[in-house]
Parts: structure tokens; C-alpha cells; sequence
């Protein structure tokens, strides 16, 4: 018998004792598939003191024992080393444990040291699209849209605040009581936002929207019914043909995604100068130019603000300006930009329909302080902006682009708009949101420019001649 199960019985006699009455897990279930149907931790309540304090006890003899010097960066080479003083303390220690506890327990010391503690695990877990830590006690995970309470937990607040630090130092950012929440994001691209007290009174808050090992191409997103095969030929057609976009909708609806895809679609002979707060896109291209916003120092100085980092990329004869997202004055200067010769520029901005797509700009402009008239702001975004993708989470956790609309021009003081196509939800089955991105049968006025760049699209692309089904 195991020392562990031995423990175990000596402090409660049972070993299937469910932690606050929730059902015991099965056997040979993962830490997440586990926490997805609210099944609890593999060892009950009574005995997480007495494993924990193996844990540390293990983890701080063999960090102890470890070579200071390692490259931790040549990861499978520190594990290895890792696992040899492991087994030997075990063996000093006459630490007595089954072999899916030792290999638990050295996953765990693992994650401490080369990863990211108890979230590696979910982490490694291709299912999880998000990841949201709220205290060290509460961890959440979101899988195909829909949330879940994982059976996970750190071991208090500073723990937290370790694995946090992890993240935000090799970025040489900073996060504490003077500056309590940062933007930052994971060697693999995973965007990371932390928040910490005294402005968080949960403890250390911690957001992963996770970055997908295997980019998702644009013939997932019409597997996965987001959008439609005509939608994808005439939105290639677009940017081939350097129409300037905005991407809009909802926090989590995919615009990220979207606007990775779209940019794939970008000619390989033209430059392109991406901007974001913390670098996401994954540009195939090889003249690539990526810039990354920069918050102030310690003392208040040195911040880059998007805004600086627009301006700076008009003098370095970019093609293409694709921003990561708009969200503040950095308005005025990316519709500067369209408006200046860099036709087919691409952005993302927050919003609930692309009218109030082009309501939220207005908006960030004034945010600009130039005091300009707002029949003249109108004007510059009629000007500069010719269509906006518009993308929605369902109420079934899936993700939709419901409206692609064409910024027709000024009406007297009104900006026109035009949608191209429109979602039409046809039911509900099984819980499931039916529908399908449809054609209005309208053309946009820039056909023109398409077909003065080369690129004729069928009228059957905007469901001239199409049978409704």
C-alpha cells in the first residue's frame, strides 16, 4: 500500500470521500475532462494538507539540488535532470508512492518549475479556449463557448502571483500595487490579462484566452458554420483587392481569428506593418513588420501607445496596416491611414451591430481632442472605411459572422450602410442555433475598384439567380 493511501486511511478511514458532496471522479479521467462534468480532484478533502506538504517538502529539496545554472529554455534536456534528482529524493526520502502518484507528483513539481503550476495542465488541453482564475481557489475553464468550474486550485494568492510574474517578466512588463493589471501573452501566443489587488478584491485575477497550436483556417470556420463559403470568396476578393475593413463584435466573438485569416489573404509581395497592445497575429507572410504597444515604467515614463505606433508606421512605407484592435484615439490616425494611399487596411474594434460600429468611431476620434466638427469625422470614416465584418457570440456558445456591410458613403449628415449579407436564423435543435449567412441580392460599390485590381466575382456570390431553401 502506497504511503499516500496509507495517510488516508490513518486520517479518515475512507479514500473516496467527495469533496463537498460532489460525485467521485472515475478512473483514468484527465484533470480537464474531469472538471468539465464537475466531478472533484482525485484525493479527497481530508488528505490535500498532508499531499500538499509532500509536494512542497519534494519540490524544495530538489529545487534545492537543482543546478542553478540550467538553460530552462532547452526544456526537454531540464526535465530529464529533473525526473533523475526526483526518483533520488524519493528513494532518500523512502517516499513509498504508486506509479500514477509518482508520476502525478512529478508533473505537478514540473509545472511549478518549467511551467505554468496548476494550470499547465489545462494549458496542454487542445479543448479549452479559455482559461479564467479568480483567487487561487476559483479556476474556470470555457470549452466549445460554453464555462465550467475546473477541480483545481493553487495553493494561495502568492502562488498566483508567482505564475503571473512568469508570464509578465520575460516581456519586461510589471504588475503590483502601483500598475495592478497588465496585458501580456504566452511564448505561444495565448493572450494574458492580469489583475491584481488592490484594485481585484478576489485576489490575483487571471484571464488566458488561449492561442490554438494548429492555426484555424478559413475552411474550419465554414466546418464550424461561422461563416459561408460565398461570404469567404467575396471577403478573399476584398482584401486581395486592398478594400479597408473593420472587424466588429463582442468580447470572445472571434475577431482575433478572423482577422488572422483574413490577412493570410494579403499579397506575399507587399509590406505590411502589424500594431497591437500584445502581439497575436500570426501573419504568414515573409515582409512582415510586427510592433507591440508598451505600457509606462515605474516611474510613468516611456509608454508607446498605439496611437504613436500608427503614425510611426505611416514613415515606414508600409502596404498594409493591420491593427490588432481599435480602441481609443488611435482612431483618428488608422482612418488617416486609410484615407493616405494604404487602401487595404484591416483593424478590429468593439461593438454590438456595424452601425454602432461606426458610432463607437466617431467616438474614439473626439476621444483624439482635435475638436472637430462631427459632420467631418463622419466624412473621414465614410471616406476611409468600405466595409465592416460583424461577428457575434449565439446564445449556444457558437460563433457567427451575422452581418458583412458595406460603408456606402454620407447622406447629408448620415453614413450609409448597406449590408452584403445578413444571418438568417431558421431554428432551433437540440439547443443548437440553425441559420446560414445569406446574400441580399445587393452588389457593393466597390465593385468597381475589384474589378479595375483584376478580380470578377459571379453575380451568384451575391444570390443573384439563388432558390431560398
Amino acid at each position: 500500500m502506497s504511503l499516500l493511501k496509507r495517510l488516508q486511511q490513518g486520517e479518515g478511514g475512507s479514500t473516496s470521500l467527495p469533496a463537498e458532496g460532489a460525485p467521485a471522479a472515475p478512473k483514468n479521467e484527465s484533470v480537464a475532462s474531469v472538471g468539465s462534468r464537475g466531478y472533484v480532484p482525485p484525493f479527497p478533502t481530508t488528505s490535500q494538507n498532508t499531499y500538499l506538504d509532500l509536494k512542497i517538502r519534494v519540490q524544495n529539496k530538489l529545487l534545492a539540488n537543482l543546478d542553478p545554472t540550467l538553460d530552462v529554455t532547452k526544456t526537454d534536456e531540464v526535465r530529464k535532470k529533473i525526473l533523475d534528482l526526483f526518483n533520488q529524493i524519493l528513494e532518500e526520502e523512502r517516499i513509498i508512492l504508486s506509479k500514477p502518484e509518482r508520476m502525478r507528483l512529478f508533473d505537478q513539481i514540473s509545472a511549478e518549475i518549467l511551467g505554468y503550476g496548476p494550470m499547465q495542465p489545462l494549458l496542454e488541453d487542445d479543448t479549452i479556449t479559455e482559461i479564467m482564475v479568480n483567487g487561487f481557489k476559483n479556476i474556470y475553464i470555457e470549452r466549445a463557448g460554453k464555462i465550467f468550474r475546473v477541480p483545481i486550485t493553487f495553493e494561495d494568492d502568492e502562488h498566483v502571483m508567482r505564475i503571473i510574474e512568469r508570464i509578465v517578466a520575460p516581456l519586461g512588463r510589471r504588475v503590483d500595487e502601483s500598475s495592478p493589471y497588465v496585458d501580456a501573452r504566452l511564448p505561444d501566443g495565448s493572450r494574458v490579462n492580469a489583475v491584481i489587488p488592490p484594485i481585484s478584491l478576489v485576489g490575483p485575477v487571471l484571464t488566458i484566452r488561449k492561442f490554438s497550436k494548429n492555426p484555424i483556417m478559413m475552411d474550419k470556420l465554414v466546418e464550424f458554420g461561422t461563416i459561408t463559403p460565398e461570404a469567404v470568396t467575396f471577403l478573399k476578393a476584398c482584401v486581395e483587392g486592398k478594400v479597408n475593413i473593420v472587424i466588429s463584435g463582442g468580447t470572445g466573438t472571434g475577431k482575433t481569428t478572423l482577422l488572422n485569416i483574413l490577412s493570410a489573404y494579403i499579397p506575399a509581395d507587399e509590406r505590411i506593418i502589424t500594431i497591437e497592445n500584445a502581439a497575436e497575429l500570426q501573419l504568414r507572410q515573409e515582409h512582415v513588420v510586427t510592433l507591440e504597444s508598451r505600457p509606462p515604467n515605474i516611474e510613468g515614463k516611456g509608454e508607446i501607445s498605439i496611437r504613436s505606433l500608427v503614425v510611426n508606421a505611416l514613415r515606414m512605407r508600409p502596404d498594409r496596416i493591420v491593427v490588432g484592435e481599435i480602441r481609443d484615439e488611435a482612431a483618428l490616425d488608422m482612418l488617416q491611414a486609410m484615407n493616405t494611399g494604404h487602401d487595404g487596411s484591416m483593424t478590429t474594434a468593439h461593438s454590438n451591430s456595424p452601425r454602432d460600429t461606426i458610432s463607437r468611431l466617431e467616438t474614439m476620434v473626439l476621444m483624439a481632442g482635435m475638436e472637430l466638427p462631427m459632420k467631418a469625422i463622419r466624412e473621414q470614416i465614410s471616406s476611409a472605411l468600405e466595409l465592416v465584418v460583424h461577428q457575434e457570440r449565439m446564445r449556444d456558445g457558437s460563433r457567427k459572422v451575422v452581418n458583412i456591410t458595406e460603408v456606402a458613403g454620407m447622406e447629408g449628415d448620415v453614413v450609409t450602410m448597406t449590408d452584403i449579407f445578413t444571418f438568417e436564423q431558421t431554428g432551433i435543435e437540440n439547443g443548437k442555433i440553425m441559420g446560414r449567412l445569406r446574400p441580399t441580392g445587393l452588389r457593393p460599390h466597390f465593385m468597381d475598384k475589384l474589378e479595375g485590381a483584376g478580380i470578377y466575382l459571379p453575380p451568384s456570390i451575391f444570390g443573384v439567380g439563388e432558390k431560398r431553401r
